[in-house]
């Protein structure tokens, strides 16, 4: 307060006309005047100093001492630079006993503005960084108004919160999400913000409420999660140092194409009604990281599994009739009508690559290193070529693409078991209602409308680096350098891939593990060589070990001829070996061999009766919570 200021003294304003001791002399516009002590006038509650220079005010001990140390510290190392440049002495009139004001801090010689400017490149030399003339001038400002508190930095006084500014909404949803998950397998992060996303939609609608950047969820999950319920993320596979974990110089769809098998993270109901976790078979091209092909078996993948692989990825997809069209290669990215020129198979097909490999990556399982696969191979032109023991980085994309299948699409299915033990939920055998086909079904509807479509960060176009590229968009772009040439396939095609056994014709017909396979056609050959002498005259049959209830012979006319089983009127659904191996041994071998073989016909065909009302019905437990339902496709990814 000085001589001219306005001040408010009980409610109305003065002006200070003169200050003698500790009297002050007020004056308003009207001619009154007041005098009395500035003792009094300090001590008004409404007083207040109106276009002039605030009080001094007391240093907020308490409110100083709440902030961390080091920001304590740096109010106190301003706090004589800000004093020297107002006065000129860096500490208090009382504490200036023999202190000499340094020449660059005059009053009488610089302006305020000159002394802002030197002590800017004083403590920009003493390593407070990049401090300007304005960063002082804005300090000195803060210290006029609020004193040692002003030189705070602030920031380290906001108050602390576990979720920090996210939207409450936000919040509700994760924490939504955490409680639906709670006793489940554990998937990841990623996994649980599409499901809070869901959530959201489903409370405020959709595009209602926005979900916070991948990178703001994750902060938030482990503010919000117990140690122990924290999802995870995928685990990823140690590499050997200098070991590169992607082929050089694969530019062709079909150059190299990686195969393998491994167990889905899920549990399916399989056909005698039990519950298991399928094998899954892919075929991943390296140039364009496209799923190729992909069966799901129930148990043991045979050789037959791995042959059809090849004829799959050779041969379109057809896309399934309740698939929405934006589903179909017609509207993918890629030059259709062209294509469609080439191959009239592409009409209607499903929105994936048709590739015809010309080297094929596996490891030394006996699966891959089978007659029968090696032989199919041979036929349709294609080298086989078994990665190096103990080298998994050989088979890295493959390898990486089962992560990504069980991060992206198996965490969102019931019956998921987690990525390990330590990971799986109590209640995954009740989740379980997905029958193998089903599971194969989602799956192909995953692969067209999620992983072709997602940008993979392994596939980038030269012209354009940043931007990278989905499978079927650097499919696209290949083939328009490489071309596409089409191998039709026929129905006898497939059948020539099937396994191959050797058996005699007798009166009776063919017989294979406690079955009779008949026809007419083959009352010329009963009995007869087949005139092959390296199978001692036995004839080529064809089977299909998922499917016991018909065989393909290899008749003279040199075409392969079905030869049904006596009992197939009487079984209407496919049989694999494996349940054929359960039907004999719970029925005895009484009485003749036909005898026999139609008790084990009428013994399969009420095993199967069980286990179609039961599959995907099971009976639900106490507390049992219901069963998810078919993954969104759609949702699963981000962008399909």
């Amino acid at each position: 307060m000085e001589v001219g200021a306005f001040v408010v003294y009980r409610g109305r304003t003065w002006q200070v006309v003169a200050v003698q001791g500790q009297r002050v002399y007020l004056l308003q516009e009207d001619g009154q005047e007041m005098t009395l002590l500035v003792g009094r006038l300090f001590a008004d509650p409404g007083f207040e100093v109106v276009g002039g220079r605030a009080p001094a005010r007391v240093p907020e001990w308490g409110l100083f001492e709440t902030v961390p140390v080091a920001a304590q510290r740096r109010a106190l190392a301003w706090l004589p630079h800000i004093r020297e440049v107002e006065t000129g002495l860096p500490c208090l009139p009382g504490e200036a006993e023999g202190v000499v004001v340094r020449a660059e801090y005059d009053p009488a010689r610089w302006t305020l503005a000159q002394r802002d400017a030197a002590k800017a490149r004083e403590m920009s030399a003493l390593g407070f960084g990049p401090v300007t003339r304005t960063t002082v001038e804005r300090m000195r400002h803060a210290y006029r108004r609020q004193g040692l508190w002003g030189l705070v930095d602030k920031r380290s006084a906001r108050p602390s919160s576990a979720t920090g500014r996210a939207d409450e909404r936000v919040v509700a949803a994760v924490l939504e999400a955490m409680r639906r998950q709670r006793g489940r397998s554990k998937g990841t992060v990623k996994g649980l913000r599409v499901l809070a996303g869901q959530i959201l939609e489903e409370t405020h609608g959709r595009d209602v409420v926005a979900l916070p950047s991948p990178a703001t969820f994750y902060r938030l999950v482990n503010a919000l999660a117990d140690p122990g319920e924290r999802p995870g993320r995928p685990a990823r596979t140690a590499t050997g140092a200098g070991r590169s974990v992607a082929p050089l110089g694969v530019v062709r769809p079909g150059e190299q194409v990686q195969i393998d098998t491994t167990r889905l993270d899920v549990m399916a109901v399989l056909e005698d009604g039990g519950l298991g976790r399928p094998e899954l078979t892919i075929a991943v091209d390296v140039a364009t990281r496209s799923i190729l092909a992909a069966v799901l078996c129930p148990a043991g993948t045979k050789a037959v599994d791995a042959a059809l692989l090849l004829a799959e990825m050779a041969v379109p997809h057809p896309a399934r009739p309740t698939w929405p069209a934006a589903l179909e290669l017609s509207v993918a990215a890629v030059p259709y009508e062209r294509l469609l020129s080439l191959d009239e198979r592409l009409e209607g097909a499903a929105a994936r690559p048709v590739v015809v490999p010309e080297t094929i990556v596996v490891d030394r399982g006996k699966v891959f290193v089978s007659e029968s696969f090696v032989a199919a191979c041979e036929t349709l032109g294609i080298s086989v070529q078994p990665a190096p023991p103990r080298r998994p980085t050989a088979k890295a994309v493959v390898e990486r693409t089962f992560g990504a299948i069980n991060t992206l699409f198996c965490q969102h299915v019931a019956g998921y078991t987690g990525s390990n033990v330590t990971r799986r939920g109590r209640d995954v055998a009740d989740e379980a209602c997905w029958t193998v086909p089903q599971l194969q079904d989602f799956l192909d509807e995953w692969i067209v409308c999620g992983w072709q479509r997602q940008p993979h960060e392994g596939l980038r176009n030269p012209v354009l680096p940043r931007a990278p590229l989905s499978p079927n968009q650097a499919w696209a772009a290949l083939i328009a350098m490489c071309g596409y040439v089409p191998l039709p396939l026929t129905g006898r095609d497939y059948l020539e891939l099937l396994p191959v056994r050797w058996h005699r014709i007798t009166e009776r017909g063919i017989r294979i593990d406690h079955r009779t396979y008949d026809h007419e056609v083959l009352d010329p050959v009963r009995g007869q060589s087949s005139g092959v002498g390296g199978r001692q005259g036995r004839w080529e049959v064809h089977h299909n070990p998922h499917d016991g209830r018909q065989v393909w012979i290899r008749l003279p006319d040199g075409e392969l001829t079905e030869i049904p089983w006596i009992h197939r009127d009487h079984v209407h659904r496919p049989f694999d070996d494996c349940m054929w191996r359960q039907v004999r041994a719970g029925v005895d071998g009484h009485g003749d061999r036909e005898r026999h073989e139609a008790e084990l016909a009428d013994a399969l065909d009420q095993l199967m009766r069980r286990t179609r009302n039961t599959a995907g019905t099971l009976p639900k437990k106490r507390g049992r919570r219901s069963p998810i339902t078919a993954p969104d496709t759609a949702a699963v990814l981000p962008g399909a």
